[in-house]
């Protein structure tokens, strides 16, 4: 991973306009994407994690959506103040995506090979058959076999698995500077999330790509994160390396995330853990805490009415809380789901 920073995210904010009032689902996000670097934002579904991307180049629609703050990209590009025109020369060229349902990403009336040859025609200027060479080249990267006959096929014709990895090979075909996997393994079986997540890794490697790693699934993050923004009611509540957030978690929704894992082979455990109460709707969030409802360590005064800044705990590890959950509970937490994170240098040289 190197010090060059691709992406600078500063004060994003997005809302919505609804007949209830303003939806406010992002609220002051910021972080640094580098080179390299695999960024998981976690955190349950209407967190904010995917429209925080999304909203990057402006994959929401505007109007009713709103798109306020900062986004530079290769330190040059500001994305939030760029035209429509201006976004589609970085969109699939600059970021690429890859969303959480390939059969709705794909158009089922055109041919594969269509597909993945037309953001190269339009993003790199090539020839349908200098194209089609790549779109080939592709495929067989990600693992697709028969890759040039497969081209003429539809999207039907090939299974779940390897329609993920056609929108990889989609996503990837421009080599972007950042690739936005949003669920993107979500909706696949156990096996073949493992080899999904395998893929994208040896393709970062290989081209030098940063990643930003939507998901609500932990043990994916443990697998191939480097750091890790834990979003809660369209803000970030705890931001720090994957090491560190797993062996010594600081906010109790990170806590509750954590404890709330099935752990195979477990046979004492016969309930998970649940955190109570449900994410407040985005028109009416808490005048403080937004996790103050669900809190169990909550201070009914100053937690009810002050909204808690996020707060460096330690080197590279930033909490929003007024109170820090003790260590022997955290640690209890931490223990109880089994997740061990190796260290980046071992992850880099494969040692298990």
């Amino acid at each position: 991973m190197s010090d060059e920073v691709v992406l600078s995210v500063r004060d994003l904010e997005v809302s919505f306009g609804t007949k209830r009032g303003r939806a406010e689902v992002v609220r002051g996000i910021d972080y640094d994407l580098r080179r390299g670097e695999t960024l998981a934002i976690v955190g349950e579904s209407g967190s904010g994690k995917s429209v925080s991307t999304l909203a990057l180049t402006k994959l929401i629609p505007i109007p009713p959506g709103r798109v306020t703050g900062t986004a530079h990209l290769g330190g040059e590009l500001e994305l939030i103040a760029m035209t429509e025109q201006e976004l589609s020369r970085v969109r699939g060229q600059r970021i690429g995506f890859v969303f959480q349902d390939p059969m709705t990403s794909l158009n089922p009336v055109h041919t594969i090979g269509r597909q993945l040859t037309e953001g190269m025609r339009h993003h790199l200027g090539l020839s349908e058959r200098d194209a089609r060479d790549r779109a080939v080249d592709l495929l067989e990267k990600v693992g697709i076999p028969s890759p040039e006959q497969r081209l003429d096929d539809f999207p039907h014709q090939f299974s779940g698995g390897m329609r993920q990895r056609v929108v990889i090979a989609i996503g990837l075909s421009c080599d972007p500077e950042v690739l936005v996997a949003d669920e993107a393994t979500t909706a696949l079986d156990v096996t073949t999330q493992a080899q999904i997540t395998d893929l994208v890794a040896e393709l970062q490697e290989e081209l030098g790509m940063a990643v930003i790693w939507i998901t609500h699934d932990l043990g994916v993050v443990a697998g191939i994160a480097d750091r890790v923004l834990v979003m809660y009611a369209g803000e970030v509540v705890e931001a720090a390396s994957a090491e560190a957030l797993f062996a010594r978690p600081r906010h109790p929704y990170t806590i509750g995330l954590q404890a709330s894992l099935p752990v195979l082979g477990d046979v004492e455990r016969h309930d998970l853990a649940a955190i109570p109460g449900l994410p407040p709707a985005p028109t009416a969030l808490p005048q403080g805490c937004g996790f103050y409802p669900r809190c169990s360590y909550r201070d009914d005064e100053r937690c009810a009415t002050e909204r808690p800044p996020l707060t460096q705990v330690a080197e590279g590890h930033w909490v929003r809380s007024f109170y820090e959950v003790p260590a022997e509970e955290a640690a209890r937490a931490a223990a109880a789901n089994r997740i061990v994170i190796e260290p980046p240098d071992a992850r880099d040289e494969g040692v298990a």
